[in-house]
Protein backbone atom coordinates (compact mmCIF):
# COMPACT_ATOMS: atom_id res chain seq x y z
CA UNK A 1 0.00 0.00 0.00
CA UNK A 2 1.49 3.30 -1.15
CA UNK A 3 1.06 6.40 1.04
CA UNK A 4 1.92 9.92 -0.08
CA UNK A 5 3.31 12.38 2.48
CA UNK A 6 2.67 15.83 1.00
CA UNK A 7 4.66 18.39 3.00
CA UNK A 8 4.57 22.15 3.32
CA UNK A 9 6.62 24.24 5.74
CA UNK A 10 4.50 26.94 7.39
CA UNK A 11 2.73 24.36 9.55
CA UNK A 12 5.92 22.61 10.67
CA UNK A 13 6.70 22.35 14.39
CA UNK A 14 7.87 25.65 15.85
CA UNK A 15 7.40 27.82 12.74
CA UNK A 16 5.86 31.24 13.49
CA UNK A 17 7.35 33.70 10.97
CA UNK A 18 8.52 34.03 7.37
CA UNK A 19 12.23 34.14 8.27
CA UNK A 20 12.04 30.53 9.41
CA UNK A 21 10.68 29.27 6.07
CA UNK A 22 12.52 31.54 3.61
CA UNK A 23 15.60 30.13 1.84
CA UNK A 24 18.62 32.34 2.37
CA UNK A 25 17.64 33.52 5.83
CA UNK A 26 19.75 32.48 8.80
CA UNK A 27 16.84 30.72 10.50
CA UNK A 28 15.92 28.63 7.47
CA UNK A 29 18.51 25.86 7.93
CA UNK A 30 17.16 25.05 11.41
CA UNK A 31 13.63 24.71 10.18
CA UNK A 32 14.58 22.61 7.14
CA UNK A 33 15.83 20.08 9.67
CA UNK A 34 12.61 20.34 11.70
CA UNK A 35 10.56 19.94 8.51
CA UNK A 36 12.47 16.77 7.70
CA UNK A 37 11.84 15.53 11.23
CA UNK A 38 8.08 16.12 10.97
CA UNK A 39 8.00 14.32 7.62
CA UNK A 40 9.99 11.40 9.02
CA UNK A 41 7.52 11.15 11.89
CA UNK A 42 4.65 10.79 9.44
CA UNK A 43 6.58 8.23 7.37
CA UNK A 44 7.37 6.25 10.51
CA UNK A 45 3.75 6.21 11.65
CA UNK A 46 2.51 5.16 8.22
CA UNK A 47 4.92 2.22 8.04
CA UNK A 48 4.15 1.15 11.60
CA UNK A 49 0.48 0.90 10.58
CA UNK A 50 1.07 -1.17 7.45
CA UNK A 51 2.18 1.07 4.60
CA UNK A 52 4.26 -0.83 2.08
CA UNK A 53 5.63 2.16 0.17
CA UNK A 54 6.21 5.76 1.18
CA UNK A 55 6.43 8.74 -1.15
CA UNK A 56 7.22 12.26 0.06
CA UNK A 57 6.54 15.45 -1.88
CA UNK A 58 8.31 18.67 -0.92
CA UNK A 59 5.63 21.31 -1.54
CA UNK A 60 7.25 24.44 -0.11
CA UNK A 61 8.92 27.23 -2.12
CA UNK A 62 10.94 25.57 -4.90
CA UNK A 63 10.63 22.06 -3.48
CA UNK A 64 14.19 21.83 -2.19
CA UNK A 65 13.65 22.03 1.56
CA UNK A 66 13.57 18.47 2.90
CA UNK A 67 17.05 17.21 3.71
CA UNK A 68 17.30 14.02 1.71
CA UNK A 69 20.36 12.87 3.64
CA UNK A 70 18.21 12.78 6.78
CA UNK A 71 15.05 11.38 5.18
CA UNK A 72 13.73 7.99 6.31
CA UNK A 73 15.35 5.55 3.85
CA UNK A 74 12.03 3.81 3.24
CA UNK A 75 10.66 6.94 1.54
CA UNK A 76 11.22 8.34 -1.94
CA UNK A 77 11.33 12.11 -2.40
CA UNK A 78 9.62 14.19 -5.08
CA UNK A 79 11.71 17.38 -5.08
CA UNK A 80 12.03 20.49 -7.23
CA UNK A 81 9.41 22.80 -8.71
CA UNK A 82 7.17 22.96 -11.79
CA UNK A 83 6.20 19.31 -11.54
CA UNK A 84 2.74 18.52 -13.00
CA UNK A 85 0.97 18.14 -9.65
CA UNK A 86 3.17 20.47 -7.58
CA UNK A 87 2.35 20.06 -3.87
CA UNK A 88 0.93 16.55 -4.39
CA UNK A 89 3.27 15.33 -7.10
CA UNK A 90 3.10 11.54 -7.26
CA UNK A 91 -0.61 11.40 -6.48
CA UNK A 92 -1.16 9.56 -9.77
CA UNK A 93 1.16 6.66 -8.86
CA UNK A 94 -1.35 4.23 -7.32
CA UNK A 95 -1.42 6.06 -4.00
CA UNK A 96 -4.04 4.81 -1.51
CA UNK A 97 -3.98 7.65 1.02
CA UNK A 98 -2.41 11.08 1.51
CA UNK A 99 -0.95 12.67 4.63
CA UNK A 100 -0.65 16.48 4.60
CA UNK A 101 2.28 17.44 6.85
CA UNK A 102 3.10 21.02 7.87
CA UNK A 103 0.03 22.63 6.30
CA UNK A 104 -1.30 26.11 7.07
CA UNK A 105 -4.68 27.85 7.07
CA UNK A 106 -6.18 29.53 4.02
CA UNK A 107 -5.77 33.24 3.34
CA UNK A 108 -7.74 35.47 5.69
CA UNK A 109 -8.02 32.98 8.55
CA UNK A 110 -8.07 34.30 12.08
CA UNK A 111 -5.17 33.06 14.21
CA UNK A 112 -3.54 30.99 11.51
CA UNK A 113 0.26 30.94 11.35
CA UNK A 114 1.40 32.47 8.04
CA UNK A 115 -2.09 32.01 6.57
CA UNK A 116 -2.19 32.29 2.79
CA UNK A 117 -3.44 30.47 -0.29
CA UNK A 118 -0.63 29.45 -2.64
CA UNK A 119 0.92 32.93 -2.81
CA UNK A 120 0.94 35.24 0.19
CA UNK A 121 1.38 38.29 -2.07
CA UNK A 122 -1.07 37.41 -4.84
CA UNK A 123 -4.14 35.33 -3.95
CA UNK A 124 -6.77 36.72 -1.58
CA UNK A 125 -9.35 33.95 -2.07
CA UNK A 126 -9.93 30.81 -4.11
CA UNK A 127 -13.21 29.04 -4.78
CA UNK A 128 -13.77 25.64 -6.41
CA UNK A 129 -17.41 25.09 -7.38
CA UNK A 130 -18.30 27.98 -5.01
CA UNK A 131 -16.48 26.33 -2.08
CA UNK A 132 -13.92 28.63 -0.45
CA UNK A 133 -10.68 26.66 -0.15
CA UNK A 134 -7.04 27.08 0.78
CA UNK A 135 -4.19 24.78 -0.11
CA UNK A 136 -5.71 21.98 1.96
CA UNK A 137 -8.91 22.02 -0.12
CA UNK A 138 -7.17 22.62 -3.44
CA UNK A 139 -4.74 19.73 -2.98
CA UNK A 140 -7.39 17.46 -1.44
CA UNK A 141 -9.61 18.00 -4.47
CA UNK A 142 -6.77 16.98 -6.79
CA UNK A 143 -6.19 13.90 -4.62
CA UNK A 144 -9.92 13.16 -4.89
CA UNK A 145 -9.70 13.25 -8.68
CA UNK A 146 -7.39 10.23 -8.38
CA UNK A 147 -9.72 8.61 -5.81
CA UNK A 148 -7.23 9.22 -3.00
CA UNK A 149 -8.51 10.35 0.42
CA UNK A 150 -6.59 12.79 2.59
CA UNK A 151 -6.41 10.86 5.85
CA UNK A 152 -4.31 13.14 8.09
CA UNK A 153 -3.31 16.79 8.40
CA UNK A 154 -0.66 18.32 10.69
CA UNK A 155 -0.17 22.02 11.34
CA UNK A 156 -1.60 24.62 13.70
CA UNK A 157 -5.02 24.26 15.31
CA UNK A 158 -6.63 26.55 12.71
CA UNK A 159 -5.69 24.48 9.67
CA UNK A 160 -6.72 21.34 11.55
CA UNK A 161 -10.19 22.81 12.10
CA UNK A 162 -10.34 23.91 8.45
CA UNK A 163 -9.43 20.41 7.28
CA UNK A 164 -12.03 18.73 9.46
CA UNK A 165 -14.77 21.14 8.36
CA UNK A 166 -14.00 20.45 4.71
CA UNK A 167 -12.91 16.81 4.63
CA UNK A 168 -14.70 15.22 7.57
CA UNK A 169 -13.38 13.24 10.52
CA UNK A 170 -9.78 12.77 9.43
CA UNK A 171 -6.86 12.30 11.81
CA UNK A 172 -5.23 15.53 12.99
CA UNK A 173 -1.96 16.53 14.62
CA UNK A 174 -2.15 20.11 15.92
CA UNK A 175 1.48 20.86 16.73
CA UNK A 176 0.94 24.51 17.73
CA UNK A 177 -1.91 26.77 18.84
CA UNK A 178 -1.81 30.05 16.91
CA UNK A 179 -2.57 33.25 18.80
CA UNK A 180 -2.07 35.55 15.79
CA UNK A 181 -0.60 35.29 12.31
CA UNK A 182 2.92 35.43 13.75
CA UNK A 183 2.63 33.87 17.22
CA UNK A 184 1.73 30.50 18.66
CA UNK A 185 2.10 28.23 21.63
CA UNK A 186 4.43 25.57 20.22
CA UNK A 187 5.26 22.05 21.34
CA UNK A 188 8.90 20.94 21.55
CA UNK A 189 9.81 19.17 18.29
CA UNK A 190 10.04 15.67 19.79
CA UNK A 191 6.60 16.01 21.39
CA UNK A 192 5.12 17.35 18.14
CA UNK A 193 6.74 14.63 16.05
CA UNK A 194 5.46 11.91 18.34
CA UNK A 195 2.00 13.39 17.87
CA UNK A 196 2.41 13.37 14.07
CA UNK A 197 3.64 9.77 14.13
CA UNK A 198 0.66 8.65 16.20
CA UNK A 199 -1.83 10.49 13.98
CA UNK A 200 -0.29 9.02 10.82
CA UNK A 201 -0.45 5.52 12.31
CA UNK A 202 -4.11 5.98 13.26
CA UNK A 203 -4.88 7.31 9.78
CA UNK A 204 -3.28 4.39 7.95
CA UNK A 205 -4.83 1.89 10.38
CA UNK A 206 -8.26 3.31 9.53
CA UNK A 207 -7.44 3.20 5.83
CA UNK A 208 -6.41 -0.46 6.01
CA UNK A 209 -9.62 -1.27 7.89
CA UNK A 210 -11.78 0.51 5.32
CA UNK A 211 -12.75 3.21 7.82
CA UNK A 212 -11.08 6.25 6.27
CA UNK A 213 -13.10 9.26 5.16
CA UNK A 214 -14.01 9.21 1.45
CA UNK A 215 -11.95 11.17 -1.07
CA UNK A 216 -12.86 14.85 -1.50
CA UNK A 217 -14.28 14.74 -5.01
CA UNK A 218 -15.72 17.74 -6.85
CA UNK A 219 -18.02 17.08 -9.80
CA UNK A 220 -16.87 18.43 -13.14
CA UNK A 221 -16.82 20.75 -14.84
CA UNK A 222 -14.99 22.69 -12.13
CA UNK A 223 -15.78 26.37 -11.75
CA UNK A 224 -12.66 28.17 -10.52
CA UNK A 225 -12.79 31.69 -9.09
CA UNK A 226 -9.69 33.57 -7.96
CA UNK A 227 -9.69 36.90 -6.14
CA UNK A 228 -6.37 38.70 -6.23
CA UNK A 229 -5.02 41.39 -3.92
CA UNK A 230 -4.79 44.05 -6.63
CA UNK A 231 -6.64 44.86 -9.84
CA UNK A 232 -3.47 44.78 -11.94
CA UNK A 233 -3.04 41.13 -10.94
CA UNK A 234 -6.50 40.39 -12.31
CA UNK A 235 -5.57 42.39 -15.44
CA UNK A 236 -2.74 39.96 -16.04
CA UNK A 237 -4.57 36.79 -14.99
CA UNK A 238 -7.52 37.54 -17.27
CA UNK A 239 -5.18 36.81 -20.20
CA UNK A 240 -5.55 33.12 -19.31
CA UNK A 241 -7.46 31.49 -22.20
CA UNK A 242 -11.06 30.88 -21.15
CA UNK A 243 -10.93 33.23 -18.16
CA UNK A 244 -13.33 36.11 -17.73
CA UNK A 245 -13.25 39.14 -15.47
CA UNK A 246 -15.92 39.27 -12.76
CA UNK A 247 -14.86 42.52 -11.10
CA UNK A 248 -11.75 44.54 -10.39
CA UNK A 249 -9.88 41.80 -8.55
CA UNK A 250 -11.62 38.54 -9.49
CA UNK A 251 -11.47 36.22 -12.47
CA UNK A 252 -13.27 32.96 -13.17
CA UNK A 253 -12.84 30.08 -15.58
CA UNK A 254 -14.27 26.62 -16.09
CA UNK A 255 -12.17 23.45 -16.27
CA UNK A 256 -13.19 19.98 -17.39
CA UNK A 257 -11.81 18.30 -14.26
CA UNK A 258 -9.53 18.94 -11.27
CA UNK A 259 -6.30 18.32 -13.15
CA UNK A 260 -7.23 21.10 -15.58
CA UNK A 261 -8.50 23.30 -12.74
CA UNK A 262 -5.23 22.85 -10.85
CA UNK A 263 -3.12 23.70 -13.87
CA UNK A 264 -5.34 26.66 -14.75
CA UNK A 265 -5.13 28.07 -11.24
CA UNK A 266 -1.34 27.80 -11.22
CA UNK A 267 -1.17 29.49 -14.63
CA UNK A 268 -3.47 32.30 -13.47
CA UNK A 269 -1.28 32.98 -10.43
CA UNK A 270 1.86 32.98 -12.57
CA UNK A 271 0.27 35.49 -14.96
CA UNK A 272 -0.94 37.62 -12.07
CA UNK A 273 2.58 37.98 -10.70
CA UNK A 274 3.62 39.47 -14.04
Amino acid sequence: MRILNAADMEGISGVVNWDQVTPGHGEYARFRRLMTGDVNAAVRGAFEAGAGEGAVTDGHWHGNNIMIEELDPRARLNAGNDSPFAMVEGIDTKVKGALFVGYHARAGSKNGILDHTWSSSTVANLWLNDILVGETGLNAALCGHFDVPVIMVSGDHTVCAEAMDLLGSIELAAVKHATSRFSAECMPPQVAQDKICEAAARAVTRLVAGQAVPPFRLPGPIQVAVEFFNSNMADNASLLPGAYRVNGRRIEFQAADMTAAYSGFRAAVTLARG
